[in-house]
């Protein structure tokens, strides 16, 4: 039966993601914390650490990953069957209607419209990010004390670094993680 809820689950969150990874977190959120308690918000932030850091999609290792922690190998297995599948099946029925009918208007459309839902599925996930990573798991308050100053500081230098210098993601991520480390372990 858990196989089954993997699947279908992750078949939901797979056929509903449009705009790629960052664009599935909050169906992936909704599913695993929301609907079905496999993971606390703490726990999900941690996923979307690790999904980000391995090589993949982070829907796809995402589904392995809740998989892997709900029932081993198996679910691991059916919860990556079921997000990869219905791209396989929309890409190759895309790919085929796009080279027949490419130059019809409504097809430039629906792209267009697609546009600004994707921009704000990644708005809305990565806002709910940042208040976990600023304020924890309580969420967004005016009160100064429950703010994290190491992370916001984390956040605000390695912001600046990336717009001025155009660093590579890996070393923001080493970079945060030895600063971050060393910063929660002295203070």
């Amino acid at each position: 039966m858990i196989y089954l809820q993997l699947f279908w689950s992750f078949l939901q969150i797979g056929l509903f993601s449009f705009g790629g990874g960052m664009a599935a977190m909050p169906l992936i959120q909704n599913q695993v914390v929301d609907i079905h308690g496999w993971l606390t918000l703490a726990e999900f932030t941690d996923l979307i650490t690790i999904s980000e850091m391995t090589p993949g999609p982070i829907a796809i290792n995402s589904a392995t990953f809740v998989g892997t922690q709900i029932a081993g190998f198996g679910g691991a297995l059916v919860s990556t069957l079921g997000s990869i599948l219905p791209s396989c099946i929309i890409v190759l029925s895309l790919a085929w209607l796009y080279s027949k009918y490419q130059e019809l208007v409504v097809i430039k459309g629906v792209l267009a419209g697609l546009r600004p839902t994707v921009v704000a599925l990644i708005l809305s996930a990565g806002l709910s990010i940042l208040v976990l990573a600023f304020w924890g798991s309580a969420g967004f308050t005016w009160n100064l004390a429950s703010l994290d100053f190491i992370a916001v500081a984390l956040f605000a230098g390695w912001l600046f670094l990336l717009r001025k210098f155009d660093l590579n993601p890996i070393v923001v991520i080493l970079g945060s993680g030895l600063i971050g480390g060393t910063c929660y372990l002295l203070f």
